[in-house]
């Protein structure tokens, strides 16, 4: 096809904006931390930057979109991006540029599950994981959904991640927590979040980020784009109104839980963007919320130290979010029904393919975390913890 040069400058800001969203993270988690642990917080999601750009280049890529391996892997077809260049092929923008906006999906896939061990991890461990994470669980769910994998030959639906991005990196979160274990003193010291502000900033980051995040998995500059701009912001702006008010109800109107109502709304939004209506993104953002809210509220009582709930936000946030693609689908709007227009198939494929990725991630990624953890160790020792990650990894700090 034809190169469109609207749709390739759509996509090259789309990209950068959601590369935008990856330090986005690392504020929004940077601010839920101690002030001890934020330099390394940050840095976190800059690694996961790294990482992946270069895995991305030399694998990932081709892993994730190659040739049909079983339904499960791509092939070796793309290794080093060989025959990835500056021509359209089946579609409208360089395939060079396909591959960075799928390569900062990957990369913010992976800056998620550093909420798993916010305060506690080795840098060297945290490499090792990352990059055997990246290219074992995320490649391969990346391929299921969009490189031709079974879940996307069995007619399950994800517009922009809800599987492969929110699913894997939540219920991995909560494998590699569990691995990993608790903060010293979790339950019994204090661990508020040091800068409710920052972390207000990283949200502001990402809502912003989330529009090329959706919108752009457009891949054009056209109606489904602008559908599931106005999609993503409604959902995004209707689950941080159901979370203010729900934790309104136990107390004070959190403004730190209104914008995780709104990262929510974000989350549950992103497979159904270029399929759902307006209204339906009303009712998946409210319940996207509450469901969160309530998984928060289920880890606290449960004593998990999944740290920064990428579980309760991000895995339960996308689970909802794939299966309401399954229920709300509108015809009219991406050429699929679902649920509420009689499609029962549509709504059994989602919730096959939204389970499997749940098994899937959380066993690769709590397998993956106990053979880090056996062979380098995942965290840092004792005097470590206590100093902070800041001084005892980095020798930096935030704060004089």
């Amino acid at each position: 096809m034809v190169l469109d040069s609207g749709d390739t400058a759509w996509i090259l800001v789309s990209t950068a904006m959601v590369m935008l969203m990856i330090p986005g993270v690392g504020l929004f988690y940077g601010g839920l931390v101690r002030k001890k642990d934020v330099v390394s917080m940050i840095g976190l999601s800059f690694l996961a930057l790294a990482l992946v750009s270069v895995q991305w280049v030399l694998v990932g890529y081709s892993l994730s979109f190659g040739t049909d391996v079983a339904g499960f892997i791509g092939g070796l077809d793309f290794l080093g991006l060989r025959g990835i260049g500056m021509d359209t092929g089946d579609g409208t923008i360089p395939g060079l540029l396909f591959m960075a906006f799928q390569l900062v999906f990957a990369g913010i896939t992976l800056a998620i599950i550093t909420s798993a061990v916010a305060e506690r991890v080795r840098i060297g461990s945290f490499v090792v994981f990352g990059l055997l994470w990246t290219t074992l669980v995320y490649d391969p769910l990346a391929h299921w959904a969009w490189g031709g994998g079974w879940a996307g030959q069995l007619g399950a639906l994800d517009f922009a991640g809800g599987t492969v991005v929110h699913i894997s990196s939540g219920f991995g979160a909560l494998a590699l927590a569990l691995v990993i274990g608790k903060r010293i003193g979790f339950g019994n010291h204090d661990m508020e979040p040091h800068n409710i502000p920052m972390t207000m900033l990283g949200a502001a980051l990402l809502w912003f980020g989330w529009f090329g995040f959706n919108a752009g998995s457009a891949l054009a500059a056209d109606g489904l784009a602008a559908n599931a701009f106005v999609v993503t912001n409604t959902s995004a702006a209707a689950g941080a109104l159901a979370w203010l008010f729900a934790s309104w109800v136990k107390g004070k109107p959190s403004a730190l839980g209104m914008v995780s109502g709104g990262i929510a709304g974000l989350v549950a939004i992103t497979p159904a963007a270029g399929f759902v209506d307006p209204l339906s993104a009303l009712a998946i953002g409210a319940v996207a919320a509450v469901l969160c809210y309530k998984a928060l509220l289920f880890r606290v009582g449960k004593g998990l130290d999944e740290s920064l709930d990428a579980w309760a936000v991000h895995g339960v946030g996308g689970l909802w979010g794939a299966v309401a693609t399954g229920i709300f689908a509108v015809e009219a709007v991406g050429g699929y029904s679902g649920l509420l227009q009689g499609n029962v198939d549509q709504f059994v494929a989602q919730v096959i393919g939204a389970v499997a990725a749940v098994v899937y991630a959380f066993v690769a990624t709590y397998a993956l975390a106990k053979i880090v953890d056996a062979t380098m160790g995942l965290r840092v020792t004792e005097d470590e913890e206590y100093v902070g990650l800041d001084i005892s990894q980095h020798g930096e700090k935030a704060y004089a």
